[in-house]
């Protein structure tokens, strides 16, 4: 079975906590191509009961998600291949990726995430499990290694080819890196060139300059957008415009504030306010950057309490920031 697969490929990147489903939706309905899950344990979706809601969320999917994956981490095989399973069974992915990327701690301290790039051969057994139990195509998120000792990501990506994967997503730094310095397309184009496997690079995709330059500078199948997204969903589509050539249509601030206001509503719809509320917090200083008043104001929105507080707040200053602009 095979998935849409559009050249260069632009897709929203998991991230933890933050593409949720309501922010899967914004960068589709912006021209994302693909969108993945939260990181889902594999031990943990396996050990809970059917109807836990925090995997209930975790999995929910909107009917304007087109090509949506989900994101299984883990260190045991078994669990994994276990998680695949019931991920086909769902009917709502159209792939499976596996996490060997994250370099959160409380991931990379129980030898998860982007710690199977220090154990390359248990790395190559969970890939081959999971594909083995799966009738969904299977890709992979790693990391170029765990540090300067462990460059594992060709080995990895070199796996993912022989085992069949669609395509192998490289984020250009190491474990240790976290996200500081710079992301480094040269190794990820060093890759590109010794596999015949699709390759998407990731890392400091934050503007469509950046894009253009990791296309030339790797070679890419396509790029993979994480933190650059946002509060910017509008990324995906000046991206596109920008590989095509097209000039850029500008973000305006009516579009920026009625965008956060209807992500502020999805939350509260789809996790309850009291969470959505929080969570929405960082969403909205991301959309609020850059925007004159938005230090002051900052502090208040963190503050408030209900969906709706922080709605008026959000309105009132990027009220006063276009007052201000036009006077």
């Amino acid at each position: 079975m095979s998935m849409p697969f559009p050249k260069p490929l632009l897709g929203l990147a998991p991230m933890a906590g933050l593409t949720d489903m309501p922010m899967r939706v914004l960068c589709y309905r912006m021209g994302a191509d693909y969108a993945c899950t939260e990181m889902v344990s594999a031990m943990g979706w396996m050990c809970a009961k059917r109807d836990n809601p925090a995997y209930r969320l975790l999995l929910e999917t909107s009917p304007e998600e087109s090509n949506t994956a989900i994101q299984l981490f883990g260190k045991d095989p078994v669990a994994m291949a276990e998680a695949a399973k019931r991920a086909c069974e769902m009917g709502r992915f159209t792939s499976i990726d596996i996490n060997m990327g994250c370099p959160a701690r409380k991931v990379t301290g129980t030898g998860e995430g982007s710690a199977l790039l220090k154990t390359p051969d248990l790395a190559i057994k969970i890939m081959e499990a999971v594909k083995r139990n799966s009738f969904l195509p299977v890709t992979l998120k790693t990391r170029l290694g765990y540090d300067a000792d462990s460059m594992n990501a060709l080995v990895l990506t070199q796996a993912a080819q022989s085992f069949g994967f669609a395509w192998v997503c490289l984020h250009g730094r190491t474990r240790m890196q976290m996200f500081g310095g710079q992301a480094d397309w040269a190794a990820i184009a060093a890759i590109k060139r010794k596999v015949t496997v699709p390759v998407l690079a990731n890392g400091d995709i934050g503007t469509p300059d950046a894009a253009l330059r990791a296309m030339a500078q790797t070679d890419c199948d396509g790029l993979m957008i994480g933190r650059g997204a946002m509060g910017n969903p509008w990324l995906f589509r000046s991206v596109r415009q920008a590989l095509k050539g097209e000039s850029i249509t500008p973000v305006t601030h009516e579009e920026r504030l009625q965008t956060a206001l209807w992500h502020i509503d999805q939350m509260s719809l789809y996790k309850g306010e009291r969470l959505g509320v929080r969570e929405m917090r960082t969403h909205i200083g991301h959309y609020i950057s850059g925007v004159r008043g938005a230090a002051v104001m900052r502090k208040a929105l963190n503050a408030a309490k209900t969906a709706e507080e922080q709605k008026v707040l959000l309105d009132k200053l990027f009220t006063d920031e276009q007052g201000e602009a036009s006077l």
